[in-house]
């Protein structure tokens, strides 16, 4: 365990190293360029237009594109929570009770419990996309993209459920007690049920591919890019030395190396004792700032709704504030993505429904909770349109400080915080699929936390745009793989689902405390 702490001083000493300011300055410059031209190519791709719309009022005459992911995702939401009867509404409070350890029987195999798993997902979501994310969609859809972002969430709670009732049911667990689970497993071992092995594995590679890459971008290198970010804002001498960026991507990359060489364990440890208190923090002092501001919250929410719908920047406009809305809302709570079900195939327990359950209470915490909240303080308090704020985790900053200005450096503390604990959680997200595509063996755990931790300083020395781009790319990319293999394997889902609520309605399922 002391070996990775030794290179990873060695790899510091190294940096520190580097001849001259200039070089580092030279050397940040490449590393910006190259992940803006890996942006470039690899976006062509992703993010392909199979159809357009004409634009009308100030835009007839003008196509507008519809990104391929966009649909996946939002029409899958959509059938998931019609095909399970909304079970996402029916199962709401029962959600609860599992979380709150009512449910927990001991012995069951698995490797953390269900408010751990819940909790290291959250992580993995509720952090800067709820904070820097959600100002970004203000800042370029207006208040209109908020609704969209809340109407995905909502719908995208059944996706959460299928993906990680799947986890559970095709996880694997070793003689040790390791769990391996996730998309990359239900895809190809639920397909290959199906009749469809060769497309499963492929599925399932190119699953763990992607989820490597996204675990590198919105899991690392956006949550280190921002911290940075925020912490530099509230300590200006950071700016101003070339070598700053360098120093502080190696300090967070050692502090993430201390937690994640202890695997799920640890990281459930920490995540449990964090997220909780920090969301609490940020989630009260948003409600102090909105209850400051109470007679203009009726105003606000007609707003939203109300720009949902506009036409008056024409077709086009109208589809940008749903393009907007939907991406941030997929990025913030990643339903659909898959990434949540290979922390909730962990999860002890003998029902994998009922930890499928259990994680539809991640997009309602995420974003229709905490998203809507940063929303809401964005723009009740007029930051969202005012060119002094800035944007992303600057906007929110802004947006606190114009009522308490001691804030600021509260928040800075709150994203450092938000972002570690994201990365620790998509460290184990990344490790698990290299793992599933390199081996299950500590040679490759070790290969990838290595590269995980490099990639925490390349988000802090390389620009927003190229870094949010990249993270847009890769996590919204691993919907096109897990959506259709679950759309696939949901008739299995529902018979489980069926069998486990009638189960619960009839009082066969005992409650342990």
């Amino acid at each position: 365990m002391h070996r990775p702490l030794h290179r990873l001083a060695a790899l510091a000493l190294l940096v520190v190293a580097l001849p001259g300011v200039a070089a580092a300055e030279s050397l940040a410059d490449r590393v910006d360029g190259a992940v803006g031209r890996l942006v470039a190519v690899v976006g062509t791709a992703l993010f392909w237009e199979p159809f357009s719309v004409a634009g009308i009022g100030s835009d007839a005459g003008v196509r507008h594109g519809v990104p391929l992911i966009i649909l996946v995702l939002v029409g899958g939401a959509i059938f998931f929570t019609l095909y399970m009867r909304f079970i996402n509404i029916r199962a709401f409070r029962h959600a609860i009770a599992v979380v709150r350890g009512h449910y927990d029987r001991p012995g069951d195999a698995g490797q953390i419990t269900h408010a751990q798993a819940l909790t290291a997902a959250l992580s993995a979501t509720v952090g800067l996309g709820n904070i820097a994310g959600v100002a970004v969609a203000v800042g370029t859809g207006g208040p209109g993209a908020v609704f969209w972002m809340v109407a995905v969430a909502a719908f995208g709670m059944t996706s959460k459920f299928v993906e990680c009732t799947l986890a559970q049911l095709y996880r694997r667990i070793l003689p040790d007690g390791t769990v391996h689970g996730g998309p990359m497993y239900y895809l190809e071992i639920g397909l290959a049920e199906r009749g469809l092995k060769r497309f499963g594995r492929f599925m399932g590679l190119l699953f763990a591919v992607l989820c490597i890459g996204g675990s590198f971008g919105g899991g690392n290198m956006f949550q280190a890019n921002q911290a940075y970010q925020e912490v530099a804002g509230q300590l200006p001498g950071l700016c101003s030395a070339p070598l700053a960026p360098w120093l502080f991507g190696l300090g967070l990359a050692f502090l993430v190396g201390l937690v994640i060489l202890g695997g799920i364990e640890r990281i459930g440890e920490v995540t449990v004792r964090i997220m909780p208190f920090m969301a609490l923090l940020y989630c009260l002092t948003c409600i102090s700032i909105i209850v400051r501001h109470l007679g203009a919250v009726p105003d606000v929410l007609h707003q939203i709704v109300v720009e949902a719908f506009t036409l008056k920047a024409g077709f086009g406009g109208f589809l940008g504030v749903v393009v907007t809305g939907v991406k941030r809302a997929a990025f913030s709570n990643e339903a659909g993505i898959g990434s949540a079900a290979i922390a909730h195939a962990a999860a002890r327990t003998d029902e994998p429904v009922r930890e499928g359950i259990v994680a539809m209470m991640g997009p309602f915490i995420d974003t229709i909770v905490v998203c809507l909240m940063t929303a809401m303080v964005v723009i009740v308090t007029g930051a969202w349109n005012d060119p002094a704020a800035g944007e992303g985790v600057r906007m929110t900053s802004y947006a606190f400080a114009t009522v308490f200005p001691w804030f600021p450096d509260v928040l800075a503390v709150c994203v450092f915080l938000f972002a570690y604990s994201t990365m620790i959680s998509w460290s184990y997200y990344g490790e698990k699929a290299a793992c599933y595509l390199f081996g299950q063996t500590r040679r490759v755990a070790l290969g990838y936390r290595i590269c995980f931790l490099g990639c925490i300083v390349v988000g802090t020395v390389s620009s927003l745009t190229n870094v949010l781009d990249f993270s847009d790319m890769m996590i919204l990319a691993m919907a096109f793989p897990n959506i259709l293999g679950a759309c696939l394997l949901a008739p299995k889902v529902r018979t489980l689902a069926d069998d486990y609520w009638r189960r619960y309605r009839s009082g066969e399922m005992r409650v342990y405390r």
